[in-house]
């Protein structure tokens, strides 16, 4: 990284972010900005660091116009801010605003997921079971935006299951706003598989229509989920509680 005038970090275009080349399905304004909002929760982004739409235009072999356009809806959605004739830099998340988020989603997340269980069959479980096995796959190559993305895929998909899209609405917000910065050292040191495998875990108690697992699982996850967003994850053993009794989840 360079450091340009008045402090702010410039990344060369050496500085790859492991960014995916854009297709046609979606626009490129919105594929963009969905990878970088990937790039930005799983941390590849940092705080501080101003990011030049033609350095990320070619990472993603594109034009530097659906970058720009990307960056700025990201700033309107206060993930980043523009910086003058230098690009965008990230806006930074302090330990409240971590804390904030972990409470909402405790609040949320953990009783609507411990609700589900014995009100839908199944079957709507196991349709979730690829989504969380594509990100114990992803954990194990090391790929932290796939693994981001399937995560997000994941929970939003398992809180539809509600019928409430009011509130998977504003789930998709809070997540939106995440920051893992402890994901890579997670993956170099082998043990972001555990905490992926929770996933799993919380399919297996969701299809037995065991609440109280499923609850335990889901406020363990997130609080995992809280560690590695400040870059301090706790131990990643998973509890006997992921799985059948006396059987911890796989």
């Amino acid at each position: 990284m360079s450091t340009k005038e008045g402090g702010d970090m410039a990344p060369s275009a050496a500085d790859g972010l492991g960014l995916p080349l854009v297709g046609e399905r979606q626009s490129l304004r919105e594929q963009v900005a969905q990878a970088l909002r990937d790039a930005l929760v799983a941390g590849e982004m940092r705080p501080g660091v101003v990011y030049s739409a033609p350095v990320l235009a070619a990472q993603f072999g594109v034009s530097a116009t659906p970058v720009r356009e990307a960056m700025l809806d990201l700033a309107k959605e206060g993930l980043v801010e523009a910086v003058r004739n230098k690009g965008f830099r990230v806006t930074e998340m302090t330990d409240r605003d971590l804390d904030e988020i972990t409470e909402i989603r405790q609040l949320i997340e953990v009783p609507t997921v411990a609700r589900l269980a014995g009100t839908r069959a199944a079957a709507d479980f196991e349709e979730l079971r690829p989504v969380a096995e594509e990100i114990v796959a992803a954990a194990r190559s090391g790929d932290l935006i796939a693994y981001v993305n399937a995560d997000m895929r994941f929970h939003l998909g398992l809180l539809s299951l509600s019928g409430n899209t009011h509130l998977v609405e504003v789930i998709r917000d809070l997540r939106g706003r995440a920051r893992l910065y402890g994901l890579r050292g997670l993956s170099e040191r082998g043990t972001l598989i555990n905490s992926a495998r929770e996933h799993v875990s919380i399919v297996d108690a969701l299809v037995r229509g065991d609440a109280g697992a499923a609850e335990r699982v889901m406020s363990h996850h997130i609080q995992h989920v809280r560690g590695i967003w400040a870059d301090k994850p706790e131990s990643l053993e998973r509890p006997e509680s992921a799985g059948q009794p006396g059987n911890p989840g796989a």
